[in-house]
């Protein structure tokens, strides 16, 4: 299903509306017999995508602009999956959604990109191939295939909490987290600043709001030269979202998902 963006017209597999949405196909195919054994998508030389590059594109009244590259690229945040309702209809690249595959979908890598995502509560990893164009959900990061989702054991949540980081054909992937890694220490960043001051003005605002687990975390205390504003630390993506609609109402948006 496409529909026109303002700034430039791409395919995109979700409307802005749940009406909209592409109703199930008449047959899905079944879930494959042991979906764990699904091979992860394998990094390999591409030209960028025909569809789905523009330099910048709005939905729902909120612009998003397209990376040059991926490289580099690691954010963390809330991941979700979907799945039946779209399978069969056409991604922001112009190929088929098959839920079965292994890949997914990001507002601003370039298309393809082939990203490492990593389960922060379960250490379980996957490698995907992103195709397509989404989540335009608040405080949601990326859409996974089914399978995807499966493999990093999130398809009764939903949702979960995930780092993302884009891979480079031929480079070496090193896991930075596995399943047998202790969960990680998740926090809410709220802001970063080279002034003191600045940091300190914020942490008064948020504690004078009632957000009383802010905290500054100092470059001492860390690998950055910024003061880091923080609230937590978070157990689940109910609780990132609930601090970041309270943030949303201070006015601070985009609130990210930092680690210990």
């Amino acid at each position: 299903m496409c529909i026109l963006l303002t700034g430039c017209a791409i395919s995109a597999r979700r409307a802005p509306q749940p009406a909209q949405r592409l109703p199930p196909p008449a047959a899905v195919p079944p879930p494959p017999v042991g979906v764990e054994s699904i091979p992860d998508a394998v990094p390999r030389l591409e030209p960028r995508s025909a569809h789905g590059n523009p330099p910048f594109y709005d939905v729902l009244g909120r612009r998003y602009f397209v990376l040059a590259a991926a490289d580099g690229y690691l954010e963390r945040g809330v991941a979700s999956w979907y799945g039946p309702t779209f399978h069969g209809g056409n991604t922001s690249s112009g190929e088929p959604y098959d839920m079965y595959g292994m890949s997914a979908a990001h507002r601003t890598l370039p298309l393809p990109t082939y990203a490492r995502v990593t389960n922060l509560r379960n250490g379980r990893s996957v490698v995907v191939r992103i195709n397509d164009r989404g989540p335009f959900v608040a405080n949601r990061l990326i859409d996974l295939s089914y399978t995807a989702a499966a493999k990093l054991d999130m398809i009764r949540e939903g949702t979960t909490l995930v780092e993302v980081r884009a891979l480079t054909p031929g480079a070496p992937d090193e896991l930075t987290r596995s399943a047998q890694s202790p969960p990680p220490s998740l926090y809410v960043q709220a802001g970063a600043f080279a002034d003191a001051h600045n940091a300190q003005h914020l942490l008064e605002r948020l504690h004078a709001a009632g957000l009383a687990s802010a905290f500054i975390l100092s470059p001492l205390e860390g690998r950055s030269r910024l003061y880091r504003v923080r609230l937590g630390p978070v157990s689940g993506v109910a609780e990132f979202d609930s601090l970041a609609a309270r943030l949303a109402a201070l006015g601070i948006r985009d609130a990210r998902l930092a680690l210990d």
